[in-house]
């Protein structure tokens, strides 16, 4: 069995993959858009949907299977404020991730589809982008909270 550190260094870990590639993903996809350079945006979804599918989507699965390892290992009650708070913000950094993934998904083949026609990004493409820049807003804010409820544990 898996001793306290061990799951610490796991869920530390999964954790910086997560945020990181998250906002690292976020960052180059807001960028590129802005360019409106179709073939990079192509290039850029289509990795951005990569990376998600790699290190997000596992780094999503061990998050709350490693921290509530901790929380038995270590004896905090669920019923601990920043425990529940930390849950409540990861649950709506969720809500707000898996219609992320789909719009990106779908972004990205739209982009691939315009590189490859020689056309411009479809109006459809930028609405979805306005959705996905607005939800990626409060999940980051969320995740940025459970951070600092996970490192302080206030009482």
């Amino acid at each position: 069995m898996m001793d306290y550190l061990a799951i610490k260094w796991l869920h530390i870990l999964s954790a910086t993959l997560m945020f990181g590639t998250g906002f690292g993903t976020a960052f180059y996809m807001f960028f590129t858009n802005r360019t409106r350079n179709v073939a990079a945006i192509a290039e850029v979804t289509r990795l951005v949907a990569r990376a998600d599918w790699w290190f997000t989507t596992p780094s999503v699965i061990i998050q709350p299977l490693s921290g509530l390892w901790m929380i038995h290992l270590a004896g905090f009650p669920l019923s601990s404020n920043w425990i529940v708070w930390s849950i409540a913000l990861y649950a709506l950094a969720g809500a707000c991730w898996l219609p992320v993934v789909w719009l990106q998904l779908r972004m990205r083949d739209m982009a691939i589809g315009a590189a490859r026609n020689g056309e411009p990004l479809p109006s459809r493409y930028w609405r979805y982008e306005k959705i996905w820049t607005a939800l990626g807003c409060p999940a980051f804010a969320a995740l940025l909270v459970v951070y600092w409820l996970m490192v302080h544990k206030p009482a």
